[in-house]
């Protein structure tokens, strides 16, 4: 009896995902632990895979950050927190903390609760999801590009590669996001999503003004800044870090401005006012009060040399000279007793109220989030499945999530991978 003829189509993956980031690498590794033996394909356009790992939190990484209640943890989501909370509640910072941990990367949690790895790299965190991903057999190719994918009447998706090849698979995990790949966005609403116009989430002001000029490089630890407008939409307020750069601000100050008025600044096309309170959160009758108190305690200091509530000396002495040179003859000799009212309002004023315009924007270097993609109501985020298409997943940029800086936005990859990897594994059991 002869054999019966080779079937001429491969048989197809149990799950390709398209997009080798961090969502990718860690839906497809839970995917594949959860189920031994299966054919696991990620495929990645360019030419080396998590590229964003590499460079994120300035080549260390910041893995995720250490807030471990979900419901405080989704209010670091300008975008996606009340869906974030139950996922939250199945995978959290403590369960990816541990998860690289049991895979030999011992973590750190710094002073603001940011997580890095130990050895202050970014390559621990790639070569642990290399080795895991090899470990559970996934299959990774580069310069292989999805470009379109189509659901057969069988259940299984045809997908058509760059540049000239096809294969099926019975699950598609979408982890394509971000301004940088519209191809997700593109892919997604091939298949009916609605799609939320992207836009740059975390970035820094652009401020021509001569009181940066001379100062890039400084960072005050503790500032205050404010969107200046009538608008309640744009009533942007935010406490944190802000550098001074050759462009202007920066700073976790800066970049949680930016993403919480990701839309609203992207309509001003970047062109507003800001207030900056160099103290924290002073306010004015209390900077005054404490003026009043140096009198007493600092009698014999200059004011130019007597930097307070932890501005650096050479911004102080900016400051004190914009708000106090052009009234003030001998301003190098006055001293705090001799200050009059009249300029304390003003140096106050200048040091909790200074007002900047800015003209433009720039990227974060370490960072290239965006808002915008895959509508959230098309999705259920307790398997990160589509509500359109059965066999359809999402996790990471691809939908319209995203967090402020300090981790939050791997932590939401890492969870929604991981919540698509095993809703996948469950649905192929």
């Amino acid at each position: 009896m002869s054999a019966p003829p080779a079937d001429p189509s491969p048989a197809p993956f149990d799950l390709v995902v398209a997009g080798g980031g961090a969502a990718g690498f860690f839906g497809a590794i839970t995917f594949a632990e959860a189920r031994p033996g299966s054919r696991v394909l990620i495929l990645e356009k360019t030419s080396h895979v998590l590229g964003k790992v590499k460079i994120s939190g300035g080549g260390r990484c910041n893995v995720t950050h250490a807030c471990f209640d979900p419901r405080s943890l989704t209010q670091f989501y300008p975008r996606g927190s009340k869906q974030l909370i139950g996922p939250f509640n199945h995978w959290s910072p403590a369960d990816t903390m541990t998860w690289f941990e049991n895979r030999g990367v011992p973590l750190k949690i710094e002073p603001d609760g940011r997580v890095f790895p130990q050895s202050d790299s970014s390559q621990s965190i790639i070569d642990c999801l290399l080795s895991a991903a090899k470990n559970a057999g996934v299959i990774v190719r580069t310069h292989t590009a999805l470009d379109t994918a189509t659901l057969a009447p069988d259940g299984t998706f045809h997908l058509h590669l760059t540049p000239d090849e096809t294969l099926t698979t019975r699950r598609l995990l979408l982890t394509l996001g971000g301004t940088r790949n519209p191809i997700g966005a593109h892919l997604a609403a091939s298949f009916g999503h609605r799609i939320e116009d992207a836009a740059p989430s975390l970035f820094t002001f652009k401020i021509t003004d001569p009181r940066l000029t001379d100062l890039p490089g400084l960072a005050v630890p503790d500032a205050t800044v404010q969107v200046l407008s009538t608008d309640p939409k744009l009533r942007l307020q935010a406490t944190g870090p802000v550098l001074i750069t050759h462009w202007g601000l920066s700073g976790p100050g800066i970049l949680k401005v930016s993403a919480w008025g990701a839309r609203h600044l992207q309509q001003l096309d970047y062109r507003f006012d800001i207030l900056v309170n160099w103290t924290g959160r002073t306010t004015e009758p209390q900077i005054l009060h404490h003026f009043d108190s140096l009198r007493t305690t600092s009698p014999r200091k200059s004011l130019l040399n007597d930097p307070q509530f932890d501005i650096p000396s050479r911004l102080w002495k900016t400051l004190v000279e914009s708000a106090l040179a052009p009234l003030h003859p001998n301003l190098p000799d006055l001293r705090w007793p001799h200050l009059p009212t009249p300029l304390a309002r003003r140096l106050a004023r200048e040091l909790g109220a200074c007002t900047f315009a800015v003209d433009g924007k720039s990227m974060n270097k370490d960072e290239f989030v965006t808002c915008g993609g895959v509508h959230l109501g098309d999705v259920h985020f307790k398997t990160m499945e589509s509500r359109l298409v059965p066999g359809l997943h999402f996790a990471g940029e691809i939908l319209d999530i995203d967090g402020v800086t300090g981790g939050f936005n791997f932590q939401a990859a890492w969870t929604t991978a991981h919540l698509a990897g095993q809703a996948i594994a469950q649905s192929l059991a």
